[in-house]
């Protein structure tokens, strides 16, 4: 893990080479057996506000301050979601990457090019740069991280009132003992992802 904060560098280098608009694209919730997987991406306003960072270095209340903040400074960015079932249907990775491109394509402009963490996106048609540890090196990549999980977590809420005996509100989805707990005792939700491990495995136990 890097210890400094993100930087511009990476959207300046693109811009040098005549690319105006640069977004970032990171997403949130791929480790988690319930819920959607949640993308965002985003480009940078003129004045980027203070404090932002890898959206896993903030706390919950940080996160939100700074997706409004985001907003009020001009930020143009997007969200989308793969549901579960979806998820279920491609694998997880694919889906991370649909959820990329579903967010890329929502953007209000289409960017010049792309930052993104990890890996490249296929099928992407735009000039992309993928970056290890993005989310803690690339400063557009980082506020997509931000809004990413703080969507997602939004939606962990909705489905927590839906679904309340799993403590969404809590763990958003990811497999903490409480989670795996209330898993064994009520049987995995419509949002359950059936593929992940122990949903699968918990199924597969109940049909014998």
């Amino acid at each position: 893990m890097h210890a400094s904060r993100p930087s511009r560098r990476f959207e300046s280098a693109w811009r040098r080479k005549g690319c105006a608009c640069v977004a970032g694209v990171d997403e949130a919730g791929r480790g988690c057996l319930a819920g959607p997987v949640t993308a965002a991406a985003l480009v940078l306003p003129a004045r980027p506000p203070r404090g932002i960072d890898d959206s896993k270095r903030l706390a919950p209340h940080v996160r939100e301050a700074l997706f409004h903040a985001l907003e009020l400074a001009g930020a143009r960015f997007a969200w989308a979601c793969v549901e579960a079932e979806e998820i279920d249907r491609l694998n997880i990775r694919r889906a991370s990457f649909l959820a990329m491109r579903r967010a890329l394509e929502a953007l209000p402009e289409a960017p010049g090019a792309v930052l993104v963490d990890g890996f490249e996106i296929p099928r992407l048609p735009l000039p992309q740069q993928a970056l290890v540890h993005g989310d803690a090196r690339c400063l557009s990549i980082a506020a997509a991280s931000i809004v990413a999980k703080v969507a997602r977590d939004r939606l962990m809420l909705e489905l927590d009132r839906r679904f309340p005996q799993y403590g969404f509100a809590h763990h958003k989805g990811y497999p903490t003992p409480g989670h795996l707990e209330a898993l064994q005792r009520h049987g995995p939700s419509p949002v359950h992802r059936r593929s992940f491990a122990p949903v699968r495995q918990l199924i597969e136990i109940s049909l014998f």
